[in-house]
């Protein structure tokens, strides 16, 4: 197969391509799942850095 006489380097040749599929497959599958509510804990922490670089 396209002169590779070893299989297993042809398993990890098909391994990496499938784990690419893999990977962008999920990615796009996945890429609105979370919410994007900015929660009480994400604001008192956003104050705390703000404040913590005025400090610098």
């Amino acid at each position: 197969m396209l002169g590779i006489d070893d299989p297993y380097v042809v398993a990890a040749y098909l391994g990496s391509i499938a784990m690419t599929l893999t990977g962008l497959l999920y990615g796009l599958i996945r890429r609105n799942a979370s919410p994007d509510a900015v929660t009480i804990e994400d604001r008192l922490w956003a104050l705390e850095e703000r404040e913590a670089g005025r400090d610098l």
